[in-house]
């Protein structure tokens, strides 16, 4: 019994690790498919209208089946919530984004985007979210690696150095290299696309801090949050769309790779990993929930390099190398806070809750095991009277001996 407790708290506990590693996997696919849909001419702006139109489509008939008894007020607060999550994810984040990834590459925005923990962490001392005292150690470890990581993103901005060659990529020639062939690589791309993923990244972090507190209000409706922030989502980008694009035929979409990179980026991307997200969230914080970026940057890269003979660059490995180190940096001081606080809860349990603010209500741990060892003990020495009775009369003294309650 001890053996199967411990392996389903073993499970339980491995939960939040495992979906934040396979969202990993699919944000990397998210990256090679809207790659080539881009670099074939699809608009990102109407890509990011169909994304959230396939998300609100798959997760509202979710959200009605299982999340419709006891929904939350939407009062004007609770809207204008919804209304900036929206403006800041399937908007903001994703549009400039997309621009990025066009005018750089997949490895690239990704290993970009690893500045999300530095990011979110700044964003949470700002929103009183998280406490910086620089007399312990894990808050400097949390503030350096914040600095490391953006020098780590400015390196990978401002130099762009030689080709680095892998080993795999000598034996693959490709007849047309969606990467190198249709994508502007000179540095003034190079510098505008970073400047894009990173406004990408910036309004990402403010959407994890935000979405934060908006699971406040949808502790037990995380599936109406989603479906909302992805409607309305919808809205605003059909909106920018119309403004932006004057061209009637780019909102035109065949069986081709256009509507896989959207259903696909929709279904996985947005409707799954903003459910998953919201429920990591929810158990580990913000900061917990953007640690597994780096992982999404090796399989892209490797991804990349096999599907579209992508190029990595010297400058890009060396300040994705920093921004690795720096986010390890940022996740040990969270690690090192969190041990904290358990520490810090554990008295606070075992002093017990007030019932209705009395102290005859007050009751600890410490109690309750000592009311259940006295329970048992009473038990015994019941169990053991009765075996005094029915017991043969030549062995009276060891009943006796072992039941002292019996000598009156």
């Amino acid at each position: 019994m001890e053996k199967l407790g411990s392996s389903s708290n073993f499970i339980e506990s491995s939960k939040p690790y495992f979906a934040m590693i396979s969202l990993q996997f699919g944000y990397a696919g998210m990256n090679i498919i809207t790659k080539v849909s881009l670099n074939r001419g699809m608009s990102h702006y109407v890509l990011v209208v169909y994304r959230h139109a396939f998300a609100t489509a798959i997760i509202a008939p979710f959200a009605f089946f299982f999340e419709r008894k006891a929904q939350p007020k939407i009062t004007f607060p609770v809207f204008m919530q919804i209304f900036i999550l929206a403006l800041l994810g399937p908007v903001i984040d994703q549009n400039f984004y997309y621009a990025g990834l066009k005018y750089t590459s997949p490895t690239f925005s990704c290993a970009m985007s690893n500045m999300l923990p530095a990011m979110t962490f700044v964003m949470a001392v700002i929103c009183r979210m998280e406490k910086v005292n620089m007399k312990k150690v894990r808050c400097q470890a949390k503030v350096v690696g914040t600095a490391v990581t953006v020098a780590g993103a400015m390196l990978m901005t401002l130099y762009k150095g030689p080709v680095v060659e892998m080993i795999w990529t000598k034996h693959i020639h490709p007849r047309k290299s969606y990467v190198t062939d249709t994508t502007g690589t000179g540095e003034k791309h190079w510098f505008l696309g970073s400047i894009f993923l990173i406004i990408a990244t910036l309004a990402w972090a403010s959407l994890f801090v935000l979405q934060n507190k908006a699971l406040n209000t949808y502790k037990n409706h995380q599936l109406s949050l989603t479906s909302m922030v992805c409607f309305v989502g919808t809205l605003q980008a059909t909106a920018v769309t119309f403004v932006m694009e004057h061209d009637p035929s780019v909102w035109k979409v065949g069986w081709d790779m256009n509507l896989l990179a959207a259903a696909y980026a929709g279904i996985v991307t947005s409707s799954i990993s903003y459910y998953v997200q919201g429920l990591v969230m929810k158990k580990r914080g913000p900061v917990f929930a953007t640690a597994f970026s780096p992982l999404m940057m090796i399989i892209v890269a490797i991804m990349g390099s096999f599907i579209l003979a992508e190029k990595i660059f010297l400058g890009g490995v060396l300040g994705a190398v920093l921004i690795v180190i720096g986010l390890y940096s940022v996740l040990w001081g969270k690690h090192k806070e969190n041990m904290q606080k358990t520490e810090e809860e554990i008295p606070e349990a075992i002093k017990g809750p007030q019932i209705n603010g009395h102290g005859n209500g007050s009751i600890s741990i410490m109690e309750d095991i000592e009311a259940n060892e006295g329970e048992l003990k009473k038990l015994a020495n019941d169990k053991l009277s009765s075996l005094a009775i029915t017991m043969p009369s030549q062995e009276p003294q060891m009943i006796l001996v072992t039941n002292p309650q019996q000598k009156a």
